[in-house]
């Protein structure tokens, strides 16, 4: 069998990997995908049909790209809303609109010829933009840049509505390096950052003050590291309080984390190194703390969180009052999550809540304090399924929605009324819908989206609840977003349509998907979804190509629309290929916590296990998959879970591709990897067990393998210790 393996490789420069998500150089994948056609042999493609797809439609062309809102905003009064439109006096330029939810009647706020800069002949490019909270000016982002993952740097401008000048924050300063620029409560100052320092700026006079001093490389003020914009997606790392008269933020000492070096041999004639702190598994963290200056005399008041700096995670905190902060806090291991009230003036602090689990638990990124704040709304598994809970200060819980379900994520609480809105689906882990529940009354459930919107309903509440914008998709089915009256869920307009698309996908020759439970055993039941070719005949064999990710990060079987992923996919079929994807244990399905949780410590190995499990269901129960010609594929974790696949079971899979993979958990950062495998110092079994790069030996089968050489996040070294 070993003569028969052959591996290929390809090469990418520049190019950054989302964990989850769909990647950037899918067209790169498909061009050496007919380097294995002795294992699977692609039919020829016929060209100029609206029924069939080519590579070059999907990621050659602009033919399938969905319409999006753009950036949209609910004002503070919940009754209406600000977004984009194309101007109508300056053209290619965009307005700021705001509309009456109600009534649907519309004023161009901000039109895009007071966007104009002096001594310039176009407006302004819009990426985002913020009103003050008396509507007299407002904040506009441009010139964006990307900082690791997000696009967090750039310009930006004030407009006053009242006299109409424009003028631009930090004169003087390098440009483009703005980040995170806030208006005051009262709408008279700004405070940015620039350069790992926050600096405040009076809008009156256009006077600057650097109100930290520290800034450096190494210490990191109101923003933060590679590894907590990465794994908590912090990025904005300061908030005014109520009065406007202090700003907490936070601040992390990078010295002591090792670097990281990426080498750069595209730009220029010699190669340049990139160098950044990365924190892997087991090694040295930042120190983080959390300060509050007064932005009058400049003084700092550090708050006395308790534990080692370094081995301590502080993930979230808001203002709870004008001298309160309240806080979460994570330990290194992240299975006790302290929920802390901090007093500012002194800097003390109390521990009020404690979240614990014997694997990990999540930070509640939608803690929402309310009657006058004496509560808060707290998210937990402590019962065994994600539930909220109402909390006061003493930590007394009650548990506002109870059952044998998950609650999804929290969507908006309506304290006026009594009640609390939150996305699950009991029926059905695959798909999503909005419920409330009398916060008064707790337990009886109302599923507020109708039975017609059967799939993925995803929804952005006003924050008085009266009002929505709903978007509905399902799988192959593009997204519509709807502005709703709530709680009637009545359609007041259609937003984004994207009838162009939907006519496109609508045109293309295809079958209906079928979703599925396959039993592997044990009584244990996995989702998953088979997309079979347009002329499928139940009597042939044909070949298997599965789609997988696998890790705690993120699911496959969902049913909702998947873009070029599904596109392509749909492309195989009509190449006479079986799609299949699979969702196996460990996987943040809303199945209950021992679901999410049982592959705690054994990444990489439950996972494939069941995922081999669930194929060998799959070939008893088809007869026409042909289980000599199963190949798989995924990104990242589905890297990892492509590479154990092949690697582990050899006999079921006989090819693969893997992109931007971790071939060995020890490479990977702190805090993804430790919150579900622990420390490797205390669990080096359950490391090299779960490290493909432990079984690479057992390779038969073809194997491609893509990494990018300047992936910042899972870094090409993982595929040099492989390939070495």
């Amino acid at each position: 069998m070993k003569a028969r393996r052959k591996i290929y490789f390809c090469f990418l420069g520049g190019k950054k990997m989302i964990k989850p998500k769909n990647g950037f150089i899918f067209s790169t994948i498909f061009i050496f995908i007919l380097v294995l056609s002795s294992s699977f042999s692609l039919w020829p493609q016929e060209k100029n049909s609206e029924e069939l797809l080519t590579l070059e439609r999907i990621f050659a062309s602009r033919e399938f790209v969905s319409e999006n809102l753009g950036p949209v905003h609910w004002l503070n009064d919940g009754l209406s809303y600000a977004l984009l439109e194309n101007s109508a006096t300056v053209k290619g330029a965009k307005d700021i609109v705001l509309y009456s939810a109600a009534s649907g009647t519309r004023k161009v706020i901000v039109p895009a010829s007071l966007l104009i800069p002096q001594g310039e002949d176009k407006p302004l490019v819009i990426d985002d933009f913020s009103f003050s909270d008396d509507l007299k000016r407002v904040l506009i982002y441009t010139n964006s840049q990307r900082v690791w993952r997000q696009r967090s740097r750039g310009d930006y401008w004030v407009l006053d509505l009242t006299s109409k000048k424009l003028r631009k924050l930090g004169q003087g300063f390098e440009p483009t390096y703005l980040q995170f620029a806030k208006f005051s409560p009262d709408g008279n100052l700004v405070a940015y950052v620039y350069k790992n320092n926050i600096y405040l700026e009076d809008l009156a006079i256009g006077q600057i003050l650097r109100l930290t001093e520290d800034g450096s490389q190494d210490i990191i003020n109101g923003t933060f590291d590679w590894v907590y914009e990465e794994e908590f997606s912090l990025r904005d790392g300061f908030r005014w309080s109520p009065d406007g008269r202090k700003i907490a933020f936070w601040q992390l000492d990078t010295s002591g984390v090792k670097e990281f070096h990426m080498i750069n041999n595209t730009d220029q004639l010699y190669p340049r190194i990139i160098s950044f702190k990365y924190p892997k598994a087991g090694e040295t963290n930042s120190a983080c703390r959390l300060g509050v200056i007064d932005i009058e005399t400049k003084n700092v008041v550090w708050l006395k969180v308790p534990g080692d700096p370094r081995n301590i995670y502080i993930p979230w905190m808001s203002w709870a009052a004008k001298d309160k902060i309240i806080l979460q806090h994570l330990n290194r291991l992240q299975n006790r999550n302290e929920i802390m009230l901090a007093d500012v003036l002194s800097g003390h602090i109390q521990t009020i809540f404690v979240d614990e689990d014997k694997a990990w638990v999540e930070v509640d990124t939608s803690l929402t304090l309310f009657n006058k704040g004496t509560r808060f709304l707290f998210t937990s598994e402590r019962d065994g399924w994600r539930h909220i809970y109402s909390v006061d200060f003493s930590g007394k819980a009650e548990l506002l929605t109870p059952g044998n379900y998950d609650v999804i994520r929290f969507a908006g609480l309506d304290e006026k009324r009594g009640w609390l809105y939150f996305i699950a689906s009991p029926e059905n882990p695959t798909q999503q819908y909005l419920y409330r529940i009398q916060i008064n009354r707790p337990g009886k459930l109302e599923k507020v989206t109708p039975a017609e919107f059967t799939g993925t309903n995803v929804y952005n509440l006003s924050p008085t609840c009266q009002y929505a914008f709903h978007t509905f998709s399902r799988f192959g089915q593009p997204p519509v977003t709807d502005l709703i009256e709530l709680p009637s869920h009545r359609q007041l307009r259609t937003l984004v349509a994207n009838k162009e698309l939907m006519s496109k996908v609508k045109a293309l020759k295809k079958s209906p998907v079928e979703f599925f439970r396959v039993d592997i055993g044990d009584g244990v039941l996995l989702d998953g979804w088979l997309m079979k070719p347009p002329d499928f005949d139940p009597a042939r064999k044909y070949p298997l190509f599965i789609y997988v990710y696998g890790e705690p990060a993120g699911t496959t079987v969902r049913d909702a629309w998947g873009g070029n992923n599904y596109l392509y996919h749909l492309f195989l079929t009509q190449q006479g290929y079986l799609v299949m994807s699979i969702d196996n244990r460990g996987t943040p399905q809303p199945r209950g916590r021992d679901w999410r949780k049982i592959i705690y410590r054994q990444i990489g190995i439950l996972a494939s296990a069941d995922q081999a499990a669930a194929l060998k269901a799959v070939l008893k129960k088809w007869d026409f998959v042909d289980p000599e010609r199963v190949g798989i594929w995924g990104w990242s974790g589905g890297g990892q879970m492509t590479l154990n696949a092949l690697f582990r079971y050899p006999e079921l899979y006989k090819m693969g591709i893997a992109v931007a993979f971790v071939s060995d958990q020890r490479l990977y950062d702190t805090i993804y990897q430790e919150r579900y495998m622990g420390l490797p110092q205390d669990n080096p079994e359950g490391y090299k067990n779960g490290s493909p790069i432990t079984f690479a030996h057992q390779l038969q089968g073809r194997l491609l393998i893509i990494h990018g050489t300047g992936d910042d996040n899972v870094h090409y070294q993982s595929f040099e210790k492989l390939v070495n």
